[in-house]
């Protein structure tokens, strides 16, 4: 299998003050773009931890392959 690159950002900002949230794009080497879903998860620290642990496994569970 290739080498692989998992591409994430995480910041948190205050709920309250949040507008909206969009989806990013990266640019290949071919000269092709990939665009990559941004998540939005609300809660206490804990809460966002817990679910974020849980997408995380998620993520990987639709690759078995690696």
């Amino acid at each position: 299998m290739a080498d692989l690159a998992l591409v994430y950002g995480m910041r948190l900002f205050p709920a309250t003050e949040l507008d909206s949230v969009g989806e990013a794009t990266v640019q290949l080497k071919n000269g092709r773009s990939g665009r990559i879903t941004m998540h939005l998860i609300e809660g206490s620290r804990e809460e966002i931890e817990k679910t974020l642990k849980q997408s995380l496994d998620a993520f990987f569970d639709l690759y078995p392959e690696i």
